[in-house]
């Protein structure tokens, strides 16, 4: 199956558990952690996600280093997903550890919304983003925040997933299909191809982007990117439609993390919508849209 995978120019990924049984009830790897990664090497493997279920007594930081470790001494390059739900801090951890960390419990395909299964919940994109706030800073090239896998096609609004993948891409959040890629329709497919917002995520310069205004229930997002660059969404989180008619010479938006700032009384920026395609004029103009519920414009500004 490995071999097939390749074959057709992909990455072959696998689950498995620190516990005795995986969240599905299927063998995990507590005990059998270098025996199972010399068996992914010797299969091909990629990518490993490593999930939390029947892990009582068990220390995260341990547990995923010995699975680290044995990966090393596995001797092949696998991607390694700690997914412990965000309960034991990963991010102050998981850099030395693995290359992405799960920030929260499951997502759903729900704009914001919760559903309760008793001992444990499903979150919509909303409440995922908005569970943990100020850990931008432990993200970078290698080691990075992963809010779940993407709902893209699981039933929402072609607008919800338009801004559900846009604010994934503004997070520099790992990009996983969580769609079924044989039955998908061309919306889905056209949102899951943009290279142009897929190139906002997968930047060089690794920052995770942030929110840097919020006006009733209008959303500024703006993430850093190579070369002065910067990515700028504008989300409507309200249900009804919002007009927005920005300035850019009023509005400089400053991230301390970076030390980066978009000053457009410095410099004039090309202005480019990464979801209509189309060049937009410069920032001289102040930039005006009507903005659907659920919704985004996402625009990528270059420096002249």
């Amino acid at each position: 199956m490995a071999d097939y995978v390749h074959s057709k120019g992909l990455k072959f990924g696998i689950y498995s558990c620190v516990g005795n049984k995986t969240c599905g009830g299927r063998p995990g790897s507590r005990g059998r952690e270098y025996q199972d990664a010399l068996t992914y090497a010797a299969w091909g493997v990629d990518y490993l996600k490593y999930d939390w279920c029947d892990s009582e007594g068990l220390n995260a930081v341990g547990a995923y280093t010995t699975m680290r470790d044995a990966l090393y001494a596995a001797g092949r390059p696998i991607v390694f997903s700690l997914c412990e739900w965000g309960d034991n801090k990963p991010w102050e951890w998981g850099k030395n550890v693995g290359h992405l960390w799960r920030t929260t419990g499951d997502i759903t395909n729900c704009f914001d919304c919760v559903v309760d299964y008793g001992t444990w919940s499903k979150w919509g994109i909303m409440r995922i983003i908005e569970a943990r706030q100020g850990i931008r800073a432990f993200a970078g090239p290698d080691h990075w925040n992963d809010p779940d896998m993407l709902e893209v096609g699981n039933g929402m609004s072609q607008s919800e997933d338009r801004a559900h993948f846009t604010l994934w891409c503004i997070m520099a959040a790992p990009l996983i299909a969580g769609n079924d890629l044989k039955t998908m329709n061309k919306e889905t497919m056209e949102i899951l191809t943009n290279r142009e917002v897929i190139a906002v995520d997968q930047d060089s310069l690794g920052i995770q982007g942030f929110k840097c205004r919020v006006e009733g229930g209008l959303e500024v997002w703006g993430k850093p990117l190579i070369s002065g660059d910067w990515a700028v969404c504008f989300l409507n989180r309200s249900l009804q439609l919002q007009k927005i008619h920005f300035d850019w010479s009023k509005n400089a938006i400053s991230d301390d993390l970076s030390h980066n700032s978009l000053n457009t009384n410095v410099a004039i920026y090309q202005v480019r919508d990464l979801w209509a395609k189309k060049n937009l004029g410069t920032t001289q103009q102040p930039f005006a849209a009507d903005i659907p519920s659920h919704d985004v414009v996402l625009l990528r500004l270059t420096k002249q």
